[in-house]
């Protein structure tokens, strides 16, 4: 099938096909005398599986793991299972964070906007610096590490 058809049985655009074609997610099988892309009905799969994989949160560099670990006759449940389970701590993180900010914003709104000679608690607070990130950054340094593959 052309990259045209393969884009309509996924229902993605040709330029997400040619995105993952330049990532190496997808590649054609073949091409024509002409140079056009061909690709088999398995590729279609392979989109859509994509397509989940970020709609759940995952990075085009874990959909690429996960393909990697799961291709051929051996599925390596261990770096699968690897892959799933910093994806689930990276979500946790940001629940984390998420629960933090919304106290935040919990306090800010208790304190409401009264005397119109002194700032806005939430105006002052969005004013002041901001915060690192706490966690998360150094969680996915270490997980990417995590998913190299070992020689």
């Amino acid at each position: 099938m052309t990259i045209g058809q393969l884009a309509r049985a996924a229902g993605v655009p040709i330029s997400t096909v040619r995105f993952y074609e330049r990532r190496q997610l997808v590649l054609p099988s073949t091409r024509t005398s002409g140079n056009y892309r061909l690709y088999d009905a398995a590729d279609v799969d392979r989109v859509r599986f994509i397509q989940r994989a970020q709609a759940l949160g995952f990075t085009l560099g874990d959909v690429a793991a996960l393909l990697r670990f799961s291709s051929g006759q051996v599925v390596r449940r261990a770096q699968l299972n690897q892959v799933a389970a910093v994806k689930l701590a990276d979500i946790d993180a940001r629940i984390d964070d998420l629960k933090r900010v919304r106290r935040g914003l919990v306090t800010l709104l208790a304190r409401p906007c009264i005397d119109p000679d002194a700032p806005c608690p939430v105006i002052g607070a969005l004013a002041t610096q901001p915060h690192a990130s706490r966690g998360t950054s150094s969680a996915r340094r270490r997980a990417t590490r995590a998913l190299r593959p070992r020689p």
